[in-house]
């Protein structure tokens, strides 16, 4: 019987295909910076880095736990050291750390929101202030950082690294409106609970012929709004991306309740505006304000961010903590790891931060087709 091949290293993983130089992966699995039968090197260059940061921004989301789970086991591969931050980027101005071992990993891949904790530093909002981040960590003995968050955060990670700082970010944000990637941690778990709790509203919508206009966060972005409405059937998706036409949205309404379609739901991103203000717009385009059919309110608020992480916020979670680490050991900084045609790849800062995510047009042809009343084609 052969002897099996022996294992061979790749002398510069760049080729793999992984990293920023070439963002389309040419190997089979994604999120690795392995080639068949190929590993990375254990000399030099690629450990230059031993102790490696990680902490937890902005709005919490389910996969967060995941990622620094995988972060630290990768990290543990290489024989470094993953000092977890508590409490976002003010644990660095506080000195809130503690090493990550596998116990403290434990039972945690399961569990919504982040052990490590959150917060807005508001700190982090001067040049002052982020000078004094880079020396706390200097002074901390990290020499390699794995931000988790959203816009902000990763705000917060790119003046880092323009302060030489190794920095690799990670997006997590239920909103999924950041540029660059195709999805971010914690989108799949929120947009399954809305669909969840869509479902039971409707319930009390067929049993009492009412109209529901439920309320979802999102930001500036409709894509929690636009993409709940078509898996939960709601005729109406109120979205900031494009202008609402109120007419129509009357017009519907009013059809479906003469047709015997006695329910409806109408989903409005909270970027538009609040609930109860849609609501007052929505009186005053009717004739003698009100509404021939019932019509309540439900905001769904926090609750859209808690909750178990789904198999893909689970998986997408670890590929990218898996990244993060192979990153920062190939001396990548300034980045962030995104999805991209299914595939985990590195994408520069300064392309996502400040840039607008728009509505894929499938999405918005998709809900043309299927009859969803989302207002005007022409963006704002």
């Amino acid at each position: 019987m052969a002897r099996p091949k022996p294992l061979t290293f790749v002398s510069d993983p760049r080729k793999a295909g992984v990293f920023k130089k070439n963002p389309i992966p040419s190997f089979f699995w994604p999120g690795s910076c392995y080639k068949a039968g190929a590993v990375l090197p254990t000399d030099g260059l690629f450990f230059m880095t031993k102790t490696i940061g990680i902490l937890t921004s902005g709005g919490d989301a389910p996969g967060m736990n995941p990622a620094i789970r995988a972060v630290a086991r990768t990290a543990a591969q290489y024989d470094c050291r993953v000092v977890g931050i508590s409490n976002g980027y003010d644990g660095i101005f506080d000195g809130l750390t503690e090493e990550l071992s596998h116990r403290s990993l434990s039972a945690i891949i399961d569990r919504g929101g982040t052990m490590l904790q959150s917060s807005r530093c508001k700190r982090m909002y001067t040049p002052e202030g982020i000078d004094h981040a880079r020396k706390r960590l200097q002074e901390l003995g990290i020499q390699g950082l794995v931000v988790i968050g959203g816009d902000g955060s990763l705000t917060g990670a790119r003046e880092l690294s323009k302060r030489g700082m190794p920095v690799v970010g990670i997006p997590a944000s239920i909103d999924n409106d950041l540029a660059g990637t195709e999805m971010a941690i914690g989108v799949d778990t929120a947009t399954n609970t809305i669909m969840q709790l869509i479902d039971r509203i409707r319930d009390t919508a067929r049993s009492h012929r009412r109209c529901f206009l439920i309320e979802v966060m999102g930001r500036n972005s409709g894509y929690l709004a636009l993409t709940t409405a078509i898996s939960s059937g709601a005729s109406v998706a109120v979205v900031p991306e494009y202008r609402y036409n109120m007419d129509r949205i009357i017009s519907m309404l009013h059809n479906r309740y003469q047709e015997a379609r006695d329910n409806s739901i109408v989903m409005l991103a909270e970027g538009v505006c609040g609930a109860n203000a849609f609501m007052e717009r929505m009186e005053a385009a009717v004739p003698g304000g009100k509404f021939e059919q019932e019509i309540r309110i439900s905001v769904l608020g926090h609750v859209q961010r808690g909750g178990i992480p789904t198999h893909f916020d689970r998986m997408l979670g670890a590929r990218f903590g898996e990244l993060a680490v192979t990153g920062l050991l190939q001396q990548e900084t300034g980045c962030m790891t995104a999805l991209s045609k299914g595939r985990t790849t590195l994408i520069d800062l300064d392309q996502v931060i400040g840039k607008k995510k728009h509505p894929a047009p499938e999405l918005m042809r998709l809900a043309r087709n299927l009859k969803i009343e989302f207002g005007d084609t022409v963006e704002l």
